[in-house]
This record gives C-alpha cells, structure tokens and sequence, in this order.
C-alpha cells in the first residue's frame, strides 16, 4: 500500500482514484467501486497486502447517490428473466488482479 489520496469522511464517486498500490515492478491506482463517503481504512500506507485483501471500507453518505425511492430500497423478489441474452460479463476496471501472469 503506497499512497491514499482520500481519508476516513471524505465523499467519494465512482471510478475516483482512492490509493496507489505499489509492486517491484508496477504502480496501479485504485478507483472507487462505488459512490459514498469513505470510511474505515483497512490497509495503511506501507502495509503489505495480498490480491483479494479489503483496502478500506465505502459506506452511504454525502458522496452516495440518493435512492429513486423508498420503495427502490426494499426487494420483493428477483427479477424476471430476460430470454435470449447472454449472462453479463463480470466487471474486473477496479481490480487490480484481472491481469494475467
């Protein structure tokens, strides 16, 4: 863990850099998953962490998007399925381990 650009209350957006992580060999920034005020940091600067290791936590705030509306909170069920489309594709832009060795 090389660097945090945003601390514990600060609002953050998606795709806002939040931390530098640092190998021998690259230095990647990591975006924001998700829209909310940071909160807990997990891994500090100059800690060692491992791929799946949680660097901090993103909860509801200033820097979240407001729901629709309350009902918009509540699920009452799945979704209907939609026929003839394909599954979606896992997101993997905020994760640093998509590159392969």
């Amino acid at each position: 863990m090389a660097t945090w650009f945003k601390k514990p209350g600060d609002a953050v957006a998606v795709d806002e850099m939040l931390c530098e992580l640092e190998t021998d060999k690259v230095t990647v920034e990591v975006p924001s998953p998700a829209a909310g005020t940071l909160g807990e940091i997990v891994a500090g600067e100059g800690d060692t962490v491992g791929v799946d290791a949680l660097l901090a936590v993103i909860g509801e705030g200033a820097g979240a998007a407001p729901p629709a509306s309350a009902a918009a909170e509540k699920s009452v069920g799945p979704p209907p399925p939609q026929p003839n489309r394909p599954p979606p594709r896992p997101s993997t832009s905020w994760c640093p381990r998509w590159a392969k060795a």
